[in-house]
C-alpha cells in the first residue's frame, strides 16, 4: 500500500466503460452484435485532439497501466514506470489511452461476459479475434472520443505487434508507432511454447470444455502450469542467476519434490497470484493472437510490401537478452521499414534482464524512449 501517491504518478484512476452497438465483424468470420470496452486515460486531451496516446497491452496487460485505484492498492499500473507527469511517456502533455482488449477479462466484452443469447459467461463460445480485430476496436473507441490522428501508438511485445498493424490498418490515423521487443510474427518455437501453455489449461479437469465458470471452477492447475512456462521464457539466464541463483529456502536437503530453490518458489508464487486473476479462456484466446499474427502473410510474405503502406515514423527497440522477442526479430522489422524508405530509429538495449526489460525502468532505455517522446512533442508542438 503507498503511504502517499509519488508526486510523479497520476495519482488515483478510475476506468471509464465505453458500449458499442454497431456489430464488429471478426477475422474469423463471427460478428459480435455488442460490445464493451473498458479503459483508462491519464492526461487532458487538448483541444484539437492531437496530443493522445494509445498503449497497447500484451499477452497478460490490461487497461490499469499507471497510477492506483485506491489508496489500498499495493503496487501501481503495469507501466507506471514510464507513464506519469514529468515522466517518458508525460502526462503533463500528452493525453495517455489505454483499453482492456476484447477477450478480455478485466471489464472488456470477452469469456467470463454474459453471452446475450444464454444469459451464462460465453466461456470457450467466445469468438476468436485476432490483432487486426483489437485494431478496429480501438479506432472506435478512438472515434467515441473524437480522436481523428494518435501521436504515437505504442507497445511492448504483443502490444508492439498492435502497435505495428496500426501502422498497416490505419495509416493515416497515427503519427508515430513505437513497437518495443515484438517481431513480425512468432517463431516455431513461440508457438510451441504457447501450444505447450494452452495443453496445460485444456487437459486440466477442470477446464470442462471452457465453460469451467458454469460449473463454478477454474483449471487452476493449468493455469499455474501455462504461468509458469510463460513467466520462464519472459526472463533470461544471466538475470535468473543474478535474483535467484541456486540459493536454497533452507540450508538441508529435504530429498522430496517441494520446491525447495529459490526459484522453485518463485515460479510458484507467480503462477498461483496468476491462476486467481486471469482467465483461462482469455489465456487460450490471446496467445492464439499472438500465434496468428502475420500480416505479411497477405502480401506473400513480403514485409517491405506489407509496410509501405505506413505513413508514420517508427521506433524500435529491442534488448539483447530477450530470447523470446529477439533483437533479430526486431531487425527484421527494421530492415523492411528502411527498405520501404520509412523513418525508423531502432535501439537495441543492453540489459540483463531478459523480454520484461521492457516494462522496466533501464536508464539507458528510459533516456531513448524520453528523447523518442520529446521529438514527438516538438514535431507536433505539443
Amino acid at each position: 500500500m503507498p503511504q502517499s501517491i509519488p508526486a510523479d504518478s497520476v495519482g488515483i484512476i478510475t476506468p471509464q466503460v465505453a458500449t458499442f452497438d454497431e456489430p464488429l465483424k471478426l477475422r474469423s468470420g463471427k460478428t459480435l452484435q455488442s460490445y464493451q470496452l473498458v479503459y483508462e486515460s491519464y492526461g487532458t486531451l487538448n483541444s484539437d485532439k492531437s496530443n493522445a496516446i494509445l498503449i497497447c497491452h500484451a499477452l497478460s496487460g490490461d487497461h490499469h497501466a499507471a497510477g492506483f485505484h485506491s489508496l489500498d492498492d499495493k503496487k501501481p499500473g503495469w507501466w507506471d514506470a514510464c507513464i506519469g507527469p514529468g515522466k517518458v511517456i508525460d502526462t503533463n502533455k500528452f493525453f495517455v489511452l489505454c483499453l482492456n482488449n476484447l477477450g478480455g477479462c478485466h471489464g472488456s466484452t470477452g469469456p467470463t461476459t454474459l453471452n446475450p443469447d444464454t444469459q451464462k459467461p460465453y466461456g470457450s463460445d467466445f469468438p476468436m479475434v485476432r490483432v487486426r480485430d483489437w485494431v478496429e476496436s480501438q479506432a472506435r473507441l478512438a472515434d467515441n472520443l473524437g480522436i481523428e490522428k494518435f501521436a504515437a501508438v505504442i507497445g511492448g511485445s504483443l502490444g508492439g505487434m498492435q502497435a505495428l498493424r496500426w501502422s498497416i490498418q490505419y495509416p493515416e490515423r497515427l503519427h508515430h508507432a513505437v513497437v518495443i521487443a515484438s517481431a513480425p510474427k512468432l517463431s516455431a518455437q513461440n508457438i510451441a511454447f504457447n501450444e505447450v501453455a494452452r495443453n496445460a489449461i485444456i487437459k486440466d479437469p477442470e477446464f470442462h470444455d471452457g465453460h469451467f465458470l458454469a460449473k463454478g471452477v477454474i483449471p487452476k492447475t493449468g493455469l499455474i502450469q501455462a504461468r509458469m512456462l510463460a513467466h520462464l521464457t519472459y526472463l533470461s539466464d544471466d538475470g535468473l542467476g543474478e535474483k535467484f541463483g541456486r540459493t536454497m529456502k533452507n540450508q538441508e536437503v529435504n530429498y522430496n519434490y517441494a520446491p525447495e530453490f529459490q526459484i522453485e518458489s518463485y515460479l510458484h508464487y507467480q503462477g498461483e497470484k496468476f491462476s486467481t486473476t486471469f482467465d483461462a479462456n482469455t489465456y487460450l484466446l490471446m496467445t492464439k493472437a499472438l500465434d496468428y499474427f502475420d500480416p505479411a502473410q497477405y502480401t506473400d510474405h513480403d514485409l517491405t510490401q506489407c509496410l509501405s503502406v505506413a505513413q508514420c515514423k517508427f521506433l524500435v527497440v529491442s534488448f539483447t537478452t530477450d530470447w523470446r522477442f529477439s533483437p533479430e526479430r526486431s531487425e527484421e522489422i527494421v530492415d523492411a521499414l528502411v527498405a520501404a524508405d520509412k523513418d525508423v530509429s531502432y535501439a537495441r538495449i543492453e540489459s540483463e534482464k531478459g523480454h520484461d526489460a521492457f516494462l522496466l525502468p533501464i536508464p539507458r532505455y528510459i533516456k531513448l524512449f524520453g528523447a523518442y517522446m520529446t521529438r514527438i512533442t516538438q514535431e507536433l508542438n505539443l
